[in-house]
């Protein structure tokens, strides 16, 4: 099984490269850190509802039990009871309202939270993925074939379908009539010219191997 390439070959373009997944996630972590401090913030606003809904709970729980003990009184106690129950009862339904606002602001915050860390994080990668897996994938299949001079008769062939006239120009004035004739020189420097896009080392050159 073929080792999966994920780096060119050159130095230039391998720091390069490099240097982008850092920057990618780098940018992502910062977002991520960004939602999460949206959220927090947000959710700081639910505070005062949360200390709203606690008090007017205690405050209602006491008056239940004050009415309660008040009620058992003789003569006088359903009358005082009442006006008590009615106390409470109002004080809950402020408790209740303050719940329902914590639970708005909790919503609110987690999904501000969401969207601020998501979206760019998202973004970046939905440009940036596609075209780091392209190269990783050209790159791993082409390095099968790059195991000794002849396989870069299949490169030098991708060259001239591939590379721009005035690249090709700069190797040899007619690179087909080189390639037919085997002239293993412009063979290979054809072929160093898809190498070096596809991010592929070459094989060593056997001239100058001693």
């Amino acid at each position: 099984m073929t080792t999966p390439r994920l780096y060119a070959g050159s130095s230039a373009r391998r720091t390069r490269q490099v240097a982008g997944d850092v920057l990618v996630l780098v940018w992502v972590a910062l977002w991520v850190r960004l939602g999460d401090v949206v959220h927090d913030v947000t959710l700081a606003l639910a505070a005062s509802g949360r200390g709203i809904e606690r008090s007017a709970g205690d405050l209602s729980a006491r008056l239940r039990d004050v009415g309660g003990a008040l009620g058992g009184l003789p003569l006088v106690g359903a009358g005082v009871r009442a006006p008590l129950d009615d106390a409470g009862r109002a004080a809950q339904r402020i408790s209740d309202a303050a719940a329902a606002q914590v639970a708005a602001v909790q919503h609110l915050a987690l999904w501000l939270g969401v969207v601020v860390a998501v979206v760019p994080a998202v973004l970046a990668l939905a440009a940036y993925l596609p075209m780091r897996w392209r190269f990783v994938r050209e790159a791993t299949a082409g390095q099968r074939f790059v195991d000794g001079a002849a396989d870069l008769d299949l490169f030098a062939l991708r060259a001239m379908a591939h590379q721009p006239m005035h690249r090709l120009a700069r190797v040899s004035p007619d690179p087909v009539a080189a390639w037919r004739s085997g002239d293993q020189q412009v063979i290979r420097a054809i072929a160093l010219l898809e190498l070096r896009d596809a991010g592929l080392t070459p094989p060593a050159d056997p001239d100058t191997v001693p």
